[in-house]
């Protein structure tokens, strides 16, 4: 094959450098800002738009192939990453994000049977254009399906995929313009919204202060030190004892005595409980460890005590050192004995320095683990979702079934694996450098593919009455989202979840990617997460009720 065919004729290697043409181009484009805003990883969609309007021939089998696969990666490596945080999220207010995000899907559902009812709009037109509009392709997909059974026309087909890509770009967009408005209405500032999430998350506010507390409660005299850290457990993280001049490791077994000055970490608004408790508290500083004592920075790379809690590994019980703060995902957390550690974290540990190496050593602290893939468990995970996603969901009424479908599928069992961690002795740990390389070539996949294929029919629609499909698809998205952003901000909903909830109610990937910029945090992946199964069902299943409703 020449250079010419290479262009010219359909095929898997002009497919692949064309998705990689319009990867590069997106790429540089996502970096212009406008109004101060980035089109972000979403200027690859329109890249995309721009390559396949200028007639780019691909081979179509190839195309839909690498845009659900780099769908499953991206919704896979969500799930993982949110995993261990999800049923706490779901505990916390995962019913009340749930309930909004139902609203959202129902009410865009309602809006566009109006549209159909006011402006006498075609099945195969309003119900491409919902599905476009909120940004689901399994919509799409099951919604063709049933046009097929029940219509029989390949035509009809075809419009509700037109129809599909005229109000998608619009849908992007809309839920990114939500969330700006969201925040303009209610004087939003992000710090503050991240510090409220850090501390929701972390169980403390502000940042830790080293401290050291004489201990002047004549009830703790006599008494051991492992009754002191289950005493003040949640206030104050114990790292050594200056005892007469000289420090001494915090051993659980140490008994306190008159005089001793306890050394640590806490955080200012509790130190009126630490001083009720033990005594009068003085800042110390950063002060550097000597003699018999040390202090040590160690990552957990052992993955037999990865997802386990402080408590259940027993650190201080079986060693003379105390771990005295945890480093995850670029926060520093006070550690209890019912925090957990994962694979990643970065404990400092502080005690004699003898037994520094041996817990080091228990923990792992090595950089080659660190730095491994662990590709199994990813393709066995991927394995598992895909065939929950293909099982039929039968409800009565409907020709054919609802599933979770390609992308649904693998992100309820990433959340399970992530949730779970281990099991028997296969880890589903994935590194954080591994799995945010597997998430960004995932979105880039799926948007160059979206790109690609929906490009070559979208001028000559908008010119034709596209247009007006588009301000349905306006409307569609935009009055639930603004809407219910509203009812979820005046239910004191933490802006970054709020942000999350748009996007994962929209089944939206660029709109998290743009979510995920406003704040380094979990927040909009962990809200994205909660509501993306449920989301995912009744937007598959309204589609198809779409269609049975009006055909």
């Amino acid at each position: 094959m020449n250079l010419v065919e290479l262009f010219t004729k359909p095929g898997t290697a002009s497919t692949i450098m064309i998705i990689c043409m319009v990867a590069v181009l997106g790429i540089l484009l996502g970096k212009i800002r406008i109004l101060k805003i980035k089109l972000g990883i979403a200027g690859i969609l329109f890249s995309g738009l721009l390559v396949g309007h200028l007639g780019a021939v691909t081979d179509p089998h190839v195309l839909h192939f690498i845009k659900e696969f780099g769908l499953i990666l991206f919704v896979y490596s969500i799930g993982l990453e949110v995993g261990p945080r999800f049923l706490t999220s779901l505990k916390k207010n995962g019913i009340t994000i749930n309930l909004l995000a139902t609203g959202i899907v129902v009410t865009g559902f309602l809006v566009a049977v109006a549209i159909r009812f006011i402006f006498d709009v075609p099945i195969e037109v309003i119900t491409g254009v919902m599905c476009g509009a909120v940004t689901n392709t399994p919509s799409l997909g099951a919604a063709q399906q049933t046009i097929s059974d029940v219509m029989a026309s390949a035509e009809s087909m075809e419009i509700v995929g037109m129809g599909y890509a005229v109000a998608y770009p619009f849908g992007i967009f809309g839920i990114i313009i939500a969330m700006i408005l969201i925040r303009v209405i209610f004087k939003i500032k992000v710090n503050s919204e991240e510090e409220k999430y850090k501390k929701e998350l972390t169980g403390m506010e502000g940042k830790l202060i080293a401290i050291n507390i004489e201990v002047t409660n004549p009830n703790l005299f006599g008494k051991t030190i492992e009754f002191v850290t289950s005493t003040c457990n949640k206030d104050f993280a114990l790292s050594r004892i200056e005892r007469n001049g000289e420090f001494i490791a915090a051993d659980s077994e140490v008994i306190l005595q008159e005089g001793d000055r306890l050394y640590g970490v806490s955080t200012q608004e509790r130190f009126n409980n630490i001083e009720l408790q033990v005594g009068k508290i003085n800042t110390t500083g950063e002060r550097e460890i000597t003699g018999r004592l040390g202090v040590k920075q160690v990552m957990i790379t052992n993955k037999k005590i990865a997802g386990k809690t402080l408590k259940e590994i027993g650190i201080s019980r079986r060693f003379p050192v105390n771990i005295t703060r945890i480093y995850r995902n670029g926060s520093e957390l006070m550690p209890t004995g019912e925090d957990s550690i994962e694979f990643g974290d970065t404990v400092r540990i502080v005690g004699e320095k003898e037994a520094l190496p041996k817990v080091a050593s228990l923990l792992g602290n090595s950089v080659k683990e660190l730095s491994h893939p662990n590709i199994l468990p990813i393709f066995m995970g991927i394995l598992s979702g895909i065939f929950i996603g293909l099982i039929p969901i039968h409800i009565p009424g409907l020709p054919a079934p609802a599933k979770l479908g390609l992308a649904g599928g693998p992100l309820l069992i990433a959340l399970i694996l992530g949730h779970k961690g281990r099991i028997g002795k296969l880890d589903f740990y994935m590194t954080p450098s591994a799995n945010l390389f597997i998430r960004e070539l995932g979105i880039v996949l799926f948007l160059a593919c979206v790109g690609v294929s929906s490009g070559k029919y979208f001028i000559q629609t908008l010119l034709d009455e596209g247009y007006i499909w588009m301000l349905y698809g306006v409307a569609i998205t935009f009055l639930p989202l603004i809407i219910f952003g509203v009812i979820a901000r005046l239910l004191k909903l933490n802006y970054l979840s709020i942000c999350g909830l748009l996007s994962g109610s929209m089944t939206d990937p660029p709109a998290l990617e743009f979510a995920n910029s406003i704040a380094p945090v979990q927040a909009q992946s962990t809200a994205y997460a909660t509501v993306y199964p449920l989301v995912m069902f009744l937007r598959v299943l309204l589609a198809q009720v779409l269609v049975l409703l009006f055909s």
